[in-house]
């Protein structure tokens, strides 16, 4: 069994919190399905928000979703690199899998999925 990382990551459009937290719920919602996970699988969770999302934690979302209030999640800002793409919020879920690096699905939504267009070809949502 290995720890691999996931990576996700979507943008919202206002720094409201329910736009903050509904796009981080259907952002890991997302990466959920695609990868077949649960969260007893997980080892930990590390969210990052440009420094311009200050509404609120969006670890708030994924401490309410059932069976997740026992995961470790920690929250950051992402460094602010001139030019980034601004009101993002991103996830590295670190899981416990039998599945190979080639195996293991990244989500991009929204206009994040500029930062990876390699990996987003999968998830359009």
């Amino acid at each position: 069994m290995f720890v691999r990382g996931i990576r996700g990551a979507t943008t919202v459009e206002r720094n409201e919190e329910n736009d903050i937290l509904s796009a981080t719920t259907a952002l890991l919602n997302q990466i959920i399905i695609e990868n077949g996970i649960i969260p007893e699988e997980i080892a930990s969770v590390f969210v990052t928000v440009t420094p311009d999302l200050t509404a609120t934690f969006p670890a708030r979302a994924i401490r309410q979703m059932p069976g997740w209030d026992l995961v470790p999640l920690m929250c950051s800002l992402e460094i602010p690199v001139e030019g980034g793409l601004p009101r993002c919020i991103r996830l590295m879920v670190m899981v416990n899998t039998d599945k190979q690096q080639n195996e293991i699905i990244h989500v991009y939504q929204r206009e994040a999925m500029r930062l990876r267009p390699d990996l987003s070809k999968l998830t359009k949502a």
